[in-house]
């Protein structure tokens, strides 16, 4: 029975290279160290620099929306091969995204702020639900103290969230930046240590 190499295993991973050519190693090496460095580098910015971080996410959305505006304006106008009234709404609706793209560049403060309550609120009624869902299925749970503990956690957090959802969203927003310093981690680890002691195909 064969042992997993060194390296190869951690967390969830279980990428083995043993059956590959020594040039697919050197490529996932550089895939893992490439993900690895590009993960820590974000997660350190969310970590110690949430406002720009935020900031920055404002901005990529108002990129979106600008260039989703002017798509579906595209569309409305240039389309000869839809209908009158599905036009009118392509335009309309690339009007309106345009118009957000404009509010959000003019105040990035005030979009990062709308985007901190959206995923508090959006996260808050997800724990809500998952809490009453875990409740509601107790006579199928193996250990039924630990999914009323669970349950009811699931659902004061998500109220929590509801009532204080920029505070909560911060929050959630450092633990991310702090996951995906680990993950970096792991992956560059994973990055240096992949293969090692595999005698590859020829």
């Amino acid at each position: 029975m064969t042992t997993p190499q060194q390296g190869t295993y951690f967390a969830a991973f279980s990428l083995d290279g043993k059956d590959l050519t020594k040039s697919a190693i050197n490529g996932v090496r550089i895939a893992l160290g490439v993900s690895g460095a590009a993960a820590l580098i974000i997660g350190l910015i969310i970590t110690f620099w949430p406002k720009g971080a935020a900031a920055g996410i404002a901005v990529l959305l108002g990129i979106y929306l600008l260039i989703a505006g002017i798509a579906y304006l595209g569309i409305g106008i240039f389309s000869r091969g839809i209908g009158g009234w599905a036009r009118v709404l392509d335009i309309i609706l690339g009007i309106v995204f345009i118009v957000a793209a404009v509010l959000a560049f003019t105040n990035i403060s005030g979009t990062a702020a709308v985007l901190a309550v959206f995923l508090g609120v959006l996260v808050g009624i997800a724990w809500i639900i998952e809490g009453v869902v875990a409740l509601v299925q107790i006579g199928d749970a193996r250990s039924k103290g630990w999914s009323i503990f669970f349950g009811l956690l699931s659902i004061v957090a998500g109220i929590v969230l509801l009532f204080a959802p920029i505070w909560s969203a911060v929050l959630l927003f450092i633990l991310t930046g702090i996951g995906l310093i680990v993950l970096g981690v792991i992956q560059i680890v994973r990055a240096f240590t992949f293969g090692r002691g595999i005698v590859t195909p020829a």
